[in-house]
């Protein structure tokens, strides 16, 4: 969840550290903080509660002469957010400096056995626990290495953490290590950069070694990167990737927020994720992850998509999309639950793994269980290399590129655009869908990023107007049924998160088992309504509603005019196949979601108590 940079080589290493904490500041922002090499080897440290602005207000006296540093940008797990729970924190023998993204699970127990050895703790962190056991390694033995307490502490502590280290004694020298959260090596020329992902240092190179689950790393000057595992400190090589992020795609590119940047990139991000896997003019879909192992896929006993938040949303439209066109009997799971009810897990079922960042800790460990009962993995993920991208059997990545905006928009509908490849792919091949109707919805499918263009265009600018009727609202209700139940589920939670608006979404036919009870003339309720064979039920929820005096917000088909009469505000939406219909009918209630908050003066990109990547429990 928190964001980590660190920096050995010939630049300002405040300069590097603060402007990367600032990409990663998506990570986590309730705290930051930052310490440099300074004179004598001496630690110069600042850090604070508030963000990385707040931070670089109190370091403006650093003398930017420090060519070693790490910094970090918190979300707090242990502690309140606090100047004295920021990180980094500092050994009590003031010779070890250490910045940690993740949670020490036993940090309780070494920290009791720490205080009867007369250390003392100024946090509530168990990240000062970490440092101060690494002191107590190299207090115990005169003749331990820094590198080597490093891994004596990492093999006495366990949960999930990524870390970096620095000691007084060791100019120009960072240690690393992870389990369990990310964490890359950027390799530039005589100069090495650290960080939770590759953002804070893309224009400096494009070649950066992704440290593995359980490695950690010296990073030194003298001796380059040098790979070891923490277990029994055998050597790693060190493999290099090409980046393939650039700096244009981690800047806001003249819009306001990341968030609404990221809802125009769809058009584009829904076409990269199509791009050489949809071919309309030979009729097939090219998607090695699932051809390689076709056979074993459509002769599961059933398929189980595990994710968490928005990706379970899209889990939940996938299990629609499969059932129907593959007849292939699928569950969808909440990793955080899954994976602490002692599931039934065969090596006849396939799992899929959906995951925006490939960090999230809930659905790993998910996934890690079921690896081990013998099921087949199958990844979604946004980010190439990620943890469960390096762990699944298969998969395919999404092509959405860097999404910076906490609140997930298009890793969702690009999440939909895969798994409407993948149960279209199945059908074909088992035979469930005729030629006839997979000619048909590929060509659909080919047609969505024009109409999701179309969709922008046209209701942006009345969206931007109605969204002030609603800025005051307690209460949301989003209905939906059939595919776009889900969608209302989705809806929902964007207005949760960025606008701190209560917000449900429910089937619209379980309306009249329980919520109906909230209509009244100050309820909003947002029902999803294109034409399909569920639209009469769909006109009698939307009298039922107007019949209490709520106000509806009706997501119609061009050319509607039933529900339309009755609706208060009408967005329209190109017609397209029930089965496509989330992903077109999702982009107008981010929109909405997204003026809100603007209206309600919240932080859109960072909203309160949240971050990008879960990788803590």
């Amino acid at each position: 969840m928190c964001g980590i940079v660190g920096y050995t080589g010939h630049r300002d290493a405040y300069s590097i550290v603060i402007n990367g904490l600032k990409r990663l500041e998506y990570r986590g922002y309730d705290s930051a903080g930052i310490v440099l090499e300074g004179q004598n080897n001496h630690f110069e440290l600042k850090k604070t509660k508030g963000k990385v602005s707040d931070l670089e207000d109190i370091s403006k006296d650093f003398k930017n002469t420090s060519h070693l540093g790490m910094g970090h940008t918190r979300w707090a797990t242990h502690g309140v957010p606090s100047d004295e729970n920021s990180h980094p924190h500092i050994s009590n023998n003031g010779k070890i400096a250490i910045v940690h993204n993740g949670i020490i699970e036993n940090y309780d127990t070494v920290k009791k056995m720490l205080v009867a050895k007369d250390f003392t703790f100024k946090s509530e962190t168990d990240t000062e626990v970490l440092v101060n056991l690494i002191q107590y390694f190299m207090d115990q033995d005169s003749e331990l290495a820094f590198p080597e307490a490093v891994r004596y502490a990492l093999n006495e502590v366990y949960g999930a953490y990524a870390i970096t280290v620095m000691h007084e004694d060791y100019p120009q020298t960072l240690v690393v290590g992870r389990l369990g959260s990310p964490l890359a090596i950027g390799m530039g020329d005589n100069e090495y950069f650290i960080a939770s992902d590759a953002s804070p240092f893309v224009e400096y190179t494009k070649e950066a070694v992704y440290l593995e689950e359980g490695h950690m790393a010296v990073v030194s000057l003298d001796k380059g990167v040098q790979i070891h595992t923490i277990e029994d400190n055998s050597k790693v090589d060190t493999k290099i990737q090409e980046l393939k992020l650039n700096l244009e795609q981690i800047e806001k590119g003249g819009y306001e927020h990341f968030m609404l940047k990221e809802i125009f990139e769809q058009p584009k991000s829904i076409m990269d994720t199509m791009r050489g896997r949809v071919l309309v003019n030979e009729g097939i879909i090219k998607m090695a992850g699932i051809w390689d192992h076709l056979e074993r896929i459509n002769k599961a006993n059933r398929i189980i998509i595990i994710a968490c938040g928005t990706s379970w949303h899209a889990g939940l439209i996938g299990e629609y999309l499969i059932e129907e066109f593959a007849r292939i009997p699928v569950e969808v799971e909440y990793a955080s639950e899954f994976r602490y009810r002692n599931p039934i897990i065969t090596d006849k079922d396939i799992v899929i793994a959906i995951s925006q960042s490939g960090e999230t800790a809930d659905t790993m460990a998910a996934i890690k269980m079921a690896k081990e009962k013998g099921a087949f993995i199958y990844g979604i993920c946004n980010v190439v290399d990620s943890s469960i991208a390096r762990y699944s059997d298969a998969g395919s990545y999404t092509h959405a590129g860097p999404e910076i905006g906490v609140a997930s928009t298009k890793a969702f509908t690009a999440q939909l655009t895969i798994l409407s490849l993948i149960a279209l792919k199945l059908g074909k091949h088992s035979g469930n869908l005729g030629n006839q109707d997979f000619m048909r919805l590929i060509s659909e499918l080919e047609s969505l990023p024009k109409k999701v263009e179309e969709v922008l265009s046209e209701t942006n600018e009345y969206i931007k107007t109605i969204a002030h009727d609603f800025e005051n609202a307690t209460n949301f209700l989003y209905l939906g049924r059939g595919y776009n139940f889900p969608a209302a589920l989705e809806g929902a939670l964007k207005l949760k998160e960025i606008s701190y608006i209560h917000a449900e979404g429910y089937p619209a036919a379980e309306m009249k088992h329980g919520p109906i009870a909230l209509i009244d003339e100050n309820m909003p309720i947002v029902i999803i309504a294109p034409k399909n064979k569920y639209y009469d039920k769909v006109v009698s929820n939307v009298q039922e509603i107007k019949a209490r005096k709520g106000k509806v917000l009706a997501v119609v088909t061009k050319g509607d005019t039933q529900v339309a009469s009755m609706a208060d505000y009408v967005i329209r939406i190109p017609e397209t196949p029930e089965c496509f219909s989330p992903i077109i009918a999702s982009v107008p209630l981010q929109l909405l979601s997204y003026y809100i908050a603007i209206y309600r003066g919240a932080n859109v990109d960072q909203p309160r108590n949240l971050a990008k990547s879960v990788t803590v429990e």
